[in-house]
């Protein structure tokens, strides 16, 4: 059985004769390209492996295609604003966009806006699920990056406002970009800003893992798979390569591009805005405002191909090639759905679409969802109480046949006197 292909996705902010182009990653042969807008930063999505969506730069809406019509815009998702970032579940089910300080939640199979997020206080500046599809993590302009439980956005009362399972803020400045590590809910994630900085968090506790701090501003960040690497892309035009497997142990460090000359690709000549690395970890691909789009050997650090776009490269992604976007004669499972512009149940929402059952879970829980904490906290009270109550019941069991016994032994001691007064009182 041969290998999946792997492809990179790629557009610009120019696209005068195409939205979107995919070629080949080892060879570089020209796949497909899909027209009709362009494609603005972070605003690239596949969708279940059948749709590609992009959200239109300083437009308030999303274009979608099927992965081999690609001739044919198959809708527009029109968005009450502009739309800054998107993103799409891994298990197909969720759409995720920022339109201005806000998050909107889609639900694929009814079209359904479920939710708007609206923990940012400037414009949300990119988004990303965990591989699970059970997080989401939002960085902003407000220098904010939030980690939410998909579970908890869904089930939180529709009253109340949902609130992230973190608030990570320690950056200064606005997030750039992040990236979402291998592991579902125990991911790590990397953020980068103009602050200079790129941290690494961990989902799973909240915890700051790492703080490293470069000479220039941060727009790009990645990792391989296995977390071996973190490349940083910086704002004139360098790649930085972090070693995670032999750092220290200090959560802060200083690069040195003098000290770790070894560690940098350079061939940018604008800001790096997007990074991705191959599934082997062996080939970086970089999208740049200098129009191009670079391969990299990792380990030798040299650009193997150069891919000249017709403006600044908004998106630059390498993807396992879909079987539908390799086959011909391939259509998706089921057609996109019209998506709602309004919250399901608004007042002045879209018209009732009739003939479909949405189902909700959990509306009947109020608050947020407890911590893992709090969780270990009620079980052990339960415990506690289990075992109180089967020691103390036990006693009682035993208390009540003792005094049985003792009952028994004062009548029988009773019986027993009266005997033995009885022939005395006689013999008189």
């Amino acid at each position: 059985m041969a290998a999946p292909m792997e492809v990179a996705v790629c557009t610009d902010s120019a696209a005068p004769m195409w939205s979107c182009i995919v070629w080949e990653l080892h060879s570089g042969a020209n796949l497909l390209t899909y027209r009709g807008g362009q494609a603005g930063p972070h605003g690239l999505a596949l969708l279940n492996g059948e749709y590609l969506l992009a959200a239109q730069l300083g437009k308030n809406y999303i274009s979608a295609w099927e992965l081999q019509r690609k001739d044919q815009l198959q809708q527009k998702i029109m968005c009450p604003g502009p739309v800054t970032c998107l993103t799409a579940s891994p298990n197909g089910l969720y759409v995720l966009a920022g339109v201005a300080e806000s998050i909107h939640l889609w639900e694929v199979s009814t079209g359904n806006l479920l939710v708007i997020l609206s923990r940012h206080y400037q414009g949300v500046s990119c988004l990303q699920f965990t591989g699970d599809s059970s997080h989401f993590i939002s960085g902003g302009k407000d220098c904010l990056v939030l980690a939410w439980s998909l579970c908890s956005v869904l089930q939180a009362d529709p009253s109340r406002i949902p609130a992230p399972r973190h608030v990570w803020s320690h950056h200064t400045l606005p997030i750039t970009d992040l990236h979402c590590g291998f592991g579902g809910p125990l991911a790590r994630v990397a953020t980068s800003s103009l602050d200079q900085t790129v941290k690494l968090w961990e989902v799973s506790s909240g915890e700051l893992l790492l703080s490293v701090l470069f000479d220039v501003s941060i727009m790009a960040v990645t990792m391989d798979l296995a977390e071996h690497h973190m490349f940083c892309g910086g704002s004139e035009g360098s790649i930085f390569q972090v070693d995670l497997f032999t750092w220290p142990g200090q959560r802060e460090r200083n690069f040195q591009p003098e000290q770790d000359a070894g560690k940098v690709f350079k061939g940018h000549r604008n800001q790096v805005t997007c990074l991705s690395v191959s599934t082997d970890g062996s080939v970086l691909l970089s999208g740049s405002h200098d129009e191009t789009v670079r391969l990299w050997d990792v380990q030798s650090k040299q650009c193997i191909r150069t891919l000249a776009l017709k403006g600044p490269v908004t998106n630059a992604t390498i993807l396992l090639a879909p079987v539908s976007m390799l086959s011909s004669d391939f259509r998706p499972s089921l057609p996109l759905p019209h998506f709602n512009k309004h919250l399901l149940g608004a007042e002045h929402g879209d018209e009732p679409r009739h003939g479909g059952l949405t189902l909700r879970l959990g509306l009947h829980q109020q608050g947020s969802e407890p911590s893992y904490l709090d969780r270990t906290e009620q079980l052990q009270a339960v415990l506690c109480s289990t075992m109180e109550k089967s020691v103390l019941g036990g006693q009682d069991q035993l208390r009540s046949p003792r005094q049985e016994l003792e009952d028994e032994v004062a009548n029988l001691r009773k019986i027993n006197r009266t005997c033995s007064t009885s022939p005395r009182a006689s013999s008189r």
